[in-house]
Protein backbone atom coordinates (compact mmCIF):
# COMPACT_ATOMS: atom_id res chain seq x y z
CA UNK A 1 0.00 0.00 0.00
CA UNK A 2 1.30 3.48 -0.81
CA UNK A 3 2.09 5.98 1.91
CA UNK A 4 -0.47 8.74 2.60
CA UNK A 5 0.65 12.36 2.27
CA UNK A 6 -0.46 15.18 4.55
CA UNK A 7 0.11 18.89 3.97
CA UNK A 8 0.80 20.63 7.29
CA UNK A 9 1.06 24.31 8.14
CA UNK A 10 4.82 24.77 8.52
CA UNK A 11 4.55 26.61 11.84
CA UNK A 12 2.98 23.47 13.36
CA UNK A 13 6.13 21.57 12.40
CA UNK A 14 8.34 24.06 14.26
CA UNK A 15 9.33 26.21 11.29
CA UNK A 16 9.65 29.88 12.25
CA UNK A 17 7.40 31.24 9.50
CA UNK A 18 4.74 33.09 11.47
CA UNK A 19 4.36 36.84 11.14
CA UNK A 20 6.28 37.28 14.41
CA UNK A 21 9.08 34.86 13.35
CA UNK A 22 7.79 32.32 15.82
CA UNK A 23 6.45 28.79 15.37
CA UNK A 24 3.76 26.73 17.04
CA UNK A 25 5.09 23.16 17.04
CA UNK A 26 2.41 20.61 17.80
CA UNK A 27 3.75 17.53 19.59
CA UNK A 28 1.49 14.94 17.95
CA UNK A 29 1.96 16.41 14.46
CA UNK A 30 5.77 16.60 14.87
CA UNK A 31 6.33 13.28 16.61
CA UNK A 32 3.52 10.86 15.74
CA UNK A 33 2.13 11.85 12.33
CA UNK A 34 5.43 11.22 10.44
CA UNK A 35 5.30 7.59 11.60
CA UNK A 36 2.05 7.15 9.63
CA UNK A 37 2.30 9.54 6.68
CA UNK A 38 4.59 11.65 4.58
CA UNK A 39 4.44 15.27 5.72
CA UNK A 40 4.67 18.22 3.34
CA UNK A 41 5.01 21.61 5.06
CA UNK A 42 3.37 24.69 3.57
CA UNK A 43 3.06 28.34 4.55
CA UNK A 44 0.99 30.48 2.19
CA UNK A 45 2.41 33.75 3.52
CA UNK A 46 6.11 32.96 3.21
CA UNK A 47 5.69 30.92 0.03
CA UNK A 48 3.76 33.86 -1.49
CA UNK A 49 6.82 36.02 -0.84
CA UNK A 50 5.91 37.79 2.41
CA UNK A 51 8.83 38.43 4.75
CA UNK A 52 9.41 36.95 8.19
CA UNK A 53 8.85 38.84 10.41
CA UNK A 54 6.03 40.79 8.81
CA UNK A 55 3.19 43.01 9.97
CA UNK A 56 0.18 41.00 11.14
CA UNK A 57 -2.87 40.92 8.87
CA UNK A 58 -6.53 40.20 9.45
CA UNK A 59 -9.48 39.41 7.23
CA UNK A 60 -11.67 42.44 6.57
CA UNK A 61 -15.12 42.57 4.95
CA UNK A 62 -15.13 45.71 2.81
CA UNK A 63 -18.22 47.95 2.75
CA UNK A 64 -18.39 47.65 -1.05
CA UNK A 65 -18.12 43.86 -0.84
CA UNK A 66 -15.24 41.45 -0.90
CA UNK A 67 -12.90 40.16 1.76
CA UNK A 68 -9.29 41.30 1.97
CA UNK A 69 -6.25 40.37 4.07
CA UNK A 70 -5.27 43.79 5.43
CA UNK A 71 -2.67 44.97 7.92
CA UNK A 72 -3.84 45.16 11.52
CA UNK A 73 -1.90 48.36 12.29
CA UNK A 74 -1.81 49.62 8.69
CA UNK A 75 -5.04 48.87 6.79
CA UNK A 76 -3.37 50.14 3.60
CA UNK A 77 -1.24 46.98 3.65
CA UNK A 78 -3.16 44.52 1.46
CA UNK A 79 -1.62 41.08 0.88
CA UNK A 80 -4.74 39.51 -0.62
CA UNK A 81 -3.48 39.38 -4.21
CA UNK A 82 -0.16 37.77 -3.26
CA UNK A 83 -1.94 35.09 -1.23
CA UNK A 84 -4.50 34.43 -3.97
CA UNK A 85 -1.85 34.19 -6.69
CA UNK A 86 0.16 31.65 -4.68
CA UNK A 87 -3.01 29.73 -3.79
CA UNK A 88 -4.02 29.29 -7.41
CA UNK A 89 -0.61 27.77 -8.21
CA UNK A 90 -1.13 24.91 -5.74
CA UNK A 91 -3.39 22.62 -7.78
CA UNK A 92 -0.67 20.11 -8.64
CA UNK A 93 0.63 19.92 -5.06
CA UNK A 94 -2.84 19.51 -3.61
CA UNK A 95 -3.75 16.65 -5.94
CA UNK A 96 -0.93 14.62 -4.37
CA UNK A 97 -2.27 15.03 -0.82
CA UNK A 98 -4.62 12.84 1.19
CA UNK A 99 -5.21 15.36 3.98
CA UNK A 100 -4.25 18.81 5.25
CA UNK A 101 -3.70 20.18 8.73
CA UNK A 102 -4.10 23.94 9.02
CA UNK A 103 -3.07 26.47 11.70
CA UNK A 104 -6.18 27.69 13.47
CA UNK A 105 -7.08 31.40 13.44
CA UNK A 106 -4.57 32.19 10.67
CA UNK A 107 -5.91 34.65 8.05
CA UNK A 108 -4.58 32.32 5.38
CA UNK A 109 -4.85 28.87 6.99
CA UNK A 110 -7.58 29.08 9.60
CA UNK A 111 -10.33 26.53 9.10
CA UNK A 112 -13.61 27.85 10.50
CA UNK A 113 -11.74 29.73 13.24
CA UNK A 114 -10.72 33.07 11.73
CA UNK A 115 -12.26 36.34 12.89
CA UNK A 116 -13.74 38.41 10.07
CA UNK A 117 -13.61 42.14 10.81
CA UNK A 118 -15.32 45.19 9.44
CA UNK A 119 -13.31 48.20 8.26
CA UNK A 120 -13.33 49.62 11.81
CA UNK A 121 -11.87 46.45 13.32
CA UNK A 122 -15.06 45.10 14.91
CA UNK A 123 -15.50 41.32 14.66
CA UNK A 124 -18.38 40.44 12.34
CA UNK A 125 -17.93 36.69 12.49
CA UNK A 126 -15.52 34.49 14.43
CA UNK A 127 -15.78 31.23 12.47
CA UNK A 128 -14.54 32.21 9.02
CA UNK A 129 -12.04 30.31 6.84
CA UNK A 130 -8.67 31.82 5.95
CA UNK A 131 -8.02 32.66 2.30
CA UNK A 132 -6.07 29.49 1.48
CA UNK A 133 -8.20 27.17 3.62
CA UNK A 134 -11.40 28.46 1.98
CA UNK A 135 -9.96 27.90 -1.49
CA UNK A 136 -8.81 24.38 -0.63
CA UNK A 137 -12.19 23.54 0.91
CA UNK A 138 -13.98 24.78 -2.22
CA UNK A 139 -11.74 23.12 -4.81
CA UNK A 140 -10.97 19.85 -2.97
CA UNK A 141 -14.18 18.86 -1.14
CA UNK A 142 -12.99 15.25 -0.67
CA UNK A 143 -9.68 16.20 0.96
CA UNK A 144 -9.57 15.49 4.69
CA UNK A 145 -9.13 18.88 6.44
CA UNK A 146 -8.62 19.80 10.07
CA UNK A 147 -6.63 22.12 12.30
CA UNK A 148 -4.27 21.50 15.20
CA UNK A 149 -6.93 22.35 17.79
CA UNK A 150 -9.09 19.45 16.61
CA UNK A 151 -6.07 17.15 16.89
CA UNK A 152 -5.57 17.89 20.60
CA UNK A 153 -7.87 15.00 21.52
CA UNK A 154 -6.55 11.45 21.23
CA UNK A 155 -9.82 10.19 19.73
CA UNK A 156 -9.55 12.81 16.96
CA UNK A 157 -5.96 11.81 16.27
CA UNK A 158 -7.04 8.17 15.92
CA UNK A 159 -9.98 9.18 13.71
CA UNK A 160 -7.66 11.24 11.50
CA UNK A 161 -5.30 8.27 11.03
CA UNK A 162 -8.18 5.85 10.32
CA UNK A 163 -9.54 8.19 7.64
CA UNK A 164 -6.07 8.44 6.11
CA UNK A 165 -5.72 4.65 6.00
CA UNK A 166 -9.18 4.28 4.49
CA UNK A 167 -8.44 6.87 1.79
CA UNK A 168 -5.16 5.20 0.84
CA UNK A 169 -6.76 1.76 0.81
CA UNK A 170 -9.56 3.07 -1.42
CA UNK A 171 -7.07 4.75 -3.78
CA UNK A 172 -5.01 1.57 -4.09
CA UNK A 173 -8.02 -0.65 -4.74
CA UNK A 174 -9.70 1.42 -7.43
Amino acid sequence: MSRPWVGVSACLLGQRVRYDSDSRPHAWICNELPRHAGVLPFCPETQAGLATPRPPVQLVQLAQGGIRALGVENPDLDVTEKLQQWTEQQLTHLRALDAMIFKSRSPSCGLGSVPLHDADGAVLQSDFDGIYAAWVRQHFPDLQLCDEVWLEEKRHQEMFLRRLEKKVWSRCNN
